[in-house]
């Protein structure tokens, strides 16, 4: 049995995945920067770098998107990325929901 692959979707998907992951990473790496510079840990010329290459970061991935044409693509990843994370927060504030939740895994 021949597997068919649309190569167009794989790479919107795989790229969308890819640039899903660096704008979290980037969001994260903003948090960080903010907190050191409220505790002065940097100074002026850091924080001017810093703000510079997180900017051109930005700039960066948007044209990635626009290139690619994969703005929905990314939307979609980080949408499931965001439910499966909020579903995992709410199973450990809730620990009773792990033992409603059906097994997906067939014994044999």
């Amino acid at each position: 049995m021949a597997i068919r692959l649309d190569e167009k979707n794989l790479k919107s998907g795989l790229l969308g995945l890819v640039v899903a992951l660096v704008e979290i990473i980037q969001e994260l790496l903003e948090r960080q920067a903010l907190r050191r510079i409220e505790g002065g840990s940097l100074s002026d010329l850091e924080i001017e770098r810093l703000g510079e290459s997180l900017c051109e970061l930005s700039v960066a991935l948007e044209k990635i998107k626009a290139d690619n044409d994969i703005g929905d693509a990314v939307r979609s990843v980080r949408e499931g990325l965001d439910q499966a994370a909020d579903e995992l927060l709410e199973k450990f504030l809730n620990p009773e929901m792990w033992v409603d939740e059906p097994e997906s895994v067939e014994e044999s």
